[in-house]
């Protein structure tokens, strides 16, 4: 891509949100086809199955390192030059901001992703949780609850003001980071075959992580040819949330890929839906459902911003490239979403005996 070009048409900021606007838009559509949600493959997994929902997370999640790995053996994108990796890292973050928002996502039945795309198709009780996760992200990253979000995250921080990578930290060879995602993309696709999987989610579960691929080689290729520095990212959702959130409420703001990823996705979801005829508006059932699903916005919005990143921002995004947090912080969703699904929904709805 001639980004050289681009840039003499328009500034960073205008092109980095183009970018995002791009990633986002290739996002929405893949997630609303595929039903992406990391929150329903971990609720399959606590019932003790592997059933469709886990065959369309691992597509997406194996689909994204293979193809981040691969253009990085292309030279195509650096991960060190990834701004989760040239940054110091949060252990403590990471265990404690992903148990949270695992627990979070269980109750708001959905991750930040998810509930960005079923906002998009009308459903009325995401656009709720979602705005509210993206005001406790915002309070969580510059507002009343940043002072308790960095005194968790400074308990347990990586050495030499930077993340780990686990391949080098691992002394593995360069290719090991594309034959994992291999292998998982086969464990993926037997998942699928033994769920009877249909073409329509065979095709867009892998788009999650190409989307996730497009916005890492995108930026990358923006900062290197850039005047002014530019963040090298991809999809997440905590911060873009926040920032986006933010951009239209104070005076002169800064364009950015947040800024465009957020619209794209939007626009991408709502696209599919009403191509396909699935846009519809949905409301709260009752009192307890709305405020189960906010409090466990609440805890999302913490969460995320402590982890260093949401369900796609860490458990797909940073886990393409190896950023060792973000592989503890996904791990740590899943266990958080475990325990709640068990305690809450499968012990709690359980009838008392006389």
């Amino acid at each position: 891509m001639d980004v050289s070009a681009l840039l003499d048409l328009m500034d960073e900021g205008y092109l980095s949100a183009l970018f995002g606007l791009i990633t986002g838009l290739i996002f929405g559509v893949a997630a609303q086809r595929s039903s992406f949600c990391l929150r329903a493959s971990t609720v399959e997994f606590a019932r003790g199955q592997l059933g469709p929902r886990m065959a369309v997370w691992l597509l997406a999640f194996s689909t994204a390192v293979v193809w981040v790995q691969a253009a990085r053996l292309l030279g195509l994108f650096e991960p060190q030059e990834a701004r989760m990796m040239a940054i110091t890292g949060s252990w403590s973050g990471a265990i404690i901001g992903g148990l949270i928002f695992g627990v979070g996502m269980v109750l708001a039945r959905g991750c930040s992703g998810r509930l960005l795309v079923l906002a998009s198709t009308g459903n009325l009780r995401s656009v709720v949780a979602g705005l509210i996760f993206a005001v406790v992200a915002q309070m969580s990253l510059h507002g009343l609850l940043a002072p308790l979000r960095e005194e968790l995250a400074g308990l347990w921080v990586t050495s030499n003001g930077m993340n780990v990578d686990l391949i080098a930290l691992l002394g593995l060879p360069d290719i090991s980071g594309l034959l994992l995602g291999v292998v998982l993309a086969a464990v993926a696709l037997v998942l699928a075959r033994r769920n009877a999987i249909g073409l329509k989610t065979l095709i867009f579960a892998p788009g999650v992580g190409f989307a996730v691929a497009v916005g890492w080689v995108l930026t990358f290729t923006l900062a290197q040819q850039a005047f002014d520095p530019v963040s090298v990212t991809s999809a997440t959702f905590s911060g873009p949330s926040a920032n986006t959130l933010m951009f239209f409420l104070i005076p002169d703001p800064v364009l950015d890929f947040d800024v465009g990823l957020v619209p794209g996705v939007v626009l991408g979801a709502l696209s599919a839906s009403l191509v396909t005829r699935e846009f519809k508006f949905e409301a709260f059932e009752g009192a307890r459902q709305m405020q189960r699903s906010m409090f466990g916005a609440v805890l999302m919005g913490f969460g995320a911003m402590l982890a260093g990143g949401c369900a796609i921002g860490a458990g797909v995004t940073g886990g393409s490239i190896f950023v060792a947090t973000a592989w503890l912080a996904l791990l740590c969703m899943w266990i958080g979403a475990i325990i709640t699904d068990f305690l809450v929904d499968q012990v709690g709805s359980r009838p008392v005996a006389a």
